[in-house]
């Protein structure tokens, strides 16, 4: 699919001469801190080193005070506490923090991640059933329980206690029981898009605060909150990149034998920034929940035996391996049955179907069909009786809205704008199909359509080693480093140049586009990578100038360093 370039809005020359004198910095970097929102040299301060100091008063959050005060009971008179998480990275980081700050204070502390086949998502009866056999008075819910308020009275006929630590979007229904969650609308946290276990954490901060405790204990487990912002794709903005850019300190200067462990297996090396996160450890912790039990993640983040966490370790890395090849096998069937849809493409939504499909793939599976069909996309497999999958949202279209108009279909749905998961009676199925083919269509805008490739600023090849030696990572490089993390709502700077030809292209394993780029006004020739772009080959190599998308990335290549260009798209010059 050709994607629609978005050029950012051009800035006022002033403003960025402003920028310029007051940062001392050059245009480019002036342009692109503009672009965040940096307009003053205390604003770029902050953006550059995140002070933990100005993180917001964890007692701002609705209900946060009678958390604290509910924790603190449990560990005063011996209640026993049961950390209950969902399955994927956000909810078990977050049961792994919570349970390695909290065993130093009560030993009556014990981790619940549902089984994701025979339980789904979100707090569970049979989690329920199982504190109450195991006599846990205080179930603390982590990145799931906004939407569960017939299983907290279930709880509470029980005599078993809840305090719900979410970030999803509330129903019209809150559970009866203690809630920290920043989108109720009656909250008046600051900032609204923490993790799950940012929430968790925030819980913490209060119990610390109350407690007259020295928080470093607290932070030396940011880098699980560092690794739930990547993986959840929450913005790295406020108060979540001050969380993150401590957090990947923790994880490079000290890392646990878990993710030392993973990385070694991943054949990465430290020191690993927020995509390595994202596409390395944050993969291989989902593949535990995906294939197994979340529980088996939460063990290696959580464990101290050396031998066990290897053990674990290795088996996660093939859980990983194996789910590469099931989402992959999964992914051509679904884009077969695409084919045989009648009107399939005139349709704005997708919904495929197949009830032997591996349930714990199926968000990855939508994903991937995404990549060949731009519409909102659901996944569906059968799941003890019931239909039940995952959805993936475009660009900006609203994904939970849509659910919400169908929700007298379905059974039970939860997450946010750009996922979810759901479930239906079989009976249901095609009635929701058509459902909610009629909402997307009559909703999704123009612009939501189509794929859309950003461009920060346009340069010219010149300006990436400006009188720098080009044996040399230039310093441009180096600001753009400094910029990270790069995630929502801070990405990493896309640049534009045209004007472009190829002194040699050649396709790498039948898949990806590896370039030489040179510009007539340049004295460089960049090397340039284009992943999964084998068909952009004749429209490099044709011999008319051409203009291209990408970012600029550092190859380490027999202990050398060089710059290369990752190509987002390209294309012919008109």
């Amino acid at each position: 699919m050709e994607k629609k370039w978005l050029m950012k809005n051009e800035i006022p020359e002033n403003e960025i001469n402003e920028l310029k004198e007051q940062l001392k910095v050059d245009r480019i970097i002036a342009i692109l801190l503009h672009q965040r929102g940096i307009r003053s040299y205390q604003q770029a301060k902050d953006f550059f080193k995140p002070e933990l100091g100005n993180l917001h008063n964890p007692f701002l959050m609705k209900n946060m005070q009678d958390a604290v005060n509910r924790l603190s009971r449990a560990i005063e008179r011996k209640e026993k506490i049961l950390l209950f998480g969902d399955y994927d990275v956000d909810g078990t980081t977050a049961v792994a923090l919570l349970y390695g700050v909290l065993k130093n204070e009560t030993t009556l502390l014990d981790c619940y991640i549902p089984d994701r086949y025979n339980e789904g998502y979100g707090i569970s009866k049979e989690g329920i059933d199982f504190a109450k056999e195991n006599d846990f008075s205080l179930i603390i819910a982590l990145d799931c329980g906004i939407k569960a308020a017939e299983k907290v009275q279930y709880a509470k006929s029980l005599q078993i206690d809840f305090i719900i630590c979410d970030h999803h979007e509330p129903g019209e229904i809150v559970p009866d029981c203690i809630v920290l969650d920043p989108k109720q609308i009656d909250c008046e946290y600051p900032y609204k898009e923490l993790s799950g276990c940012g929430v968790g954490f925030k819980l913490l901060q209060g119990y610390f605060i109350q407690k007259k405790y020295d928080f470093q204990t607290l932070f030396n487990h940011l880098d699980l909150l560092a690794i739930s912002i990547g993986a959840d794709i929450v913005p790295v903005t406020g108060e979540n990149r001050i969380l993150c850019y401590h957090g990947l300190k923790v994880l490079n200067a000290n890392p646990r034998p878990a993710f030392q462990e993973l990385i070694e297996l991943a054949g990465k090396k430290f020191p690993l920034n927020l995509t390595d996160v994202v596409f390395t450890i944050a993969p291989r912790i989902n593949a535990a929940g995906r294939l197994r039990t979340g529980k088996v993640a939460v063990d290696l983040m959580i464990s101290e035996d050396l031998d066990d966490l290897s053990r674990l370790a290795r088996e996660i890395n093939a859980d990983n391996t194996e789910r590469r090849g099931i989402d992959k096998e999964i992914t051509e069937e679904a884009l077969k049955q695409i084919e045989s849809i009648p009107g399939y493409a005139n349709m704005s939504s997708t919904v495929v179907y197949k009830e032997n499909w591996h349930k714990g793939v199926v968000g990855i599976v939508a994903s991937r069909i995404i990549e060949t069909h731009f519409k909102p996309t659901i996944v569906l497999t059968k799941s003890n009786g019931m239909i039940s999958g995952s959805a993936r949202s475009v660009n900006n279209f609203d994904l939970y809205k849509a659910l919400l108009q169908c929700e007298d279909l379905l059974e039970q749905f939860g997450g946010h704008k750009h996922a979810a998961g759901l479930s239906i009676k079989p009976e249901n199925l095609e009635k929701f199909r058509m459902k909610f083919e009629e909402v997307v269509s009559s909703s999704i805008s123009i612009t939501d359509k189509n794929p859309v490739q950003q461009v920060d600023i346009s340069i010219e090849l010149n300006e990436i080693h400006k009188g720098e030696s080009p044996n040399e990572i230039p310093r441009l490089k180096k600001m753009i480093e400094a910029l990270e993390p790069h995630g929502p709502g801070n990405m990493k700077p896309v640049f534009h140049t045209s004007n472009l030809f190829t002194t040699d292209s050649k396709i790498l394993k039948d898949l990806h586009l590896k370039l030489k780029v040179v510009q007539p006004n340049s004295r460089l020739q960049y090397d340039a990578i284009g992943f999964n772009m084998s068909k952009k080959e004749s429209e490099a190599a044709s011999g008319i100038p051409f203009e291209m998308a990408y970012t600029l990335e550092t190859n380490e290549f027999n202990g050398r360093k060089s710059i290369q260009l990752n190509i987002k798209d390209l294309r012919e010059m008109i």
